[in-house]
């Protein structure tokens, strides 16, 4: 079952009993379910397994109250091949999420900055990608420092998940070597 644990101090995300209900419905057909979700690209609470299964546990998912185990996909891939894909022919996939028999995708509505509103296709197509997979997906675009509006605060440099700010002269410069 693919789900988004959320980040500390949020609330965007399906709480632990939907997830329970799902999980027992599983295991009433036979089913061995687990829960499982990916590390994200940026700083934060879920930016690595251990970080983000202590995440899921603060935010009340646990084995025990969710009735089944919590896998995190971190840097353990596998590479598969998109059919007919027109912009990609390879997609680098979470290996709990390829070894799985059965996909559940348990999902909140939400939205992502390049893509807009989303939900279970967002679920699917970045939440199931490892994090190889997802620096993948965000390294056709770069940004673009407008030198003439950065007051040198350095927010940037604290938000970017790849270490690829430095200043110089009190503005923002890209390492687009480091960028992802």
């Amino acid at each position: 079952i693919k789900m988004h644990f959320g980040e500390l101090g949020n609330i965007a995300y399906l709480r632990p009993n939907y997830a329970r209900a799902i999980v027992d419905v599983v295991k009433e057909l036979g089913g061995k379910p687990f829960l499982t979700d990916c590390n994200t690209m940026y700083p934060g609470s879920r930016k690595n397994a251990l970080e983000h299964l202590e995440c899921a546990w603060q935010n009340g998912f646990t084995p025990l109250t969710v009735g089944c185990p919590i896998l995190i996909k971190g840097t353990d891939d596998i590479e598969v091949p998109v059919v007919g894909g027109e912009y990609c022919q390879t997609a680098k996939i979470g290996r709990a999420i390829m070894d799985a028999d059965v996909f559940i995708s348990l999902t909140h509505f939400k939205g992502h900055e390049s893509t807009g509103f989303g939900g279970t296709i967002k679920n699917i197509g970045m939440g199931c990608g490892s994090r190889a997979g997802k620096m993948e997906q965000h390294n056709e675009g770069k940004p673009v420092v407008d030198t003439s509006l950065c007051r040198g605060c350095q927010f940037c440099s604290k938000e970017c998940g790849s270490d690829a700010i430095t200043y110089v002269d009190n503005k923002a410069v890209i390492n687009y070597d480091l960028c992802k």
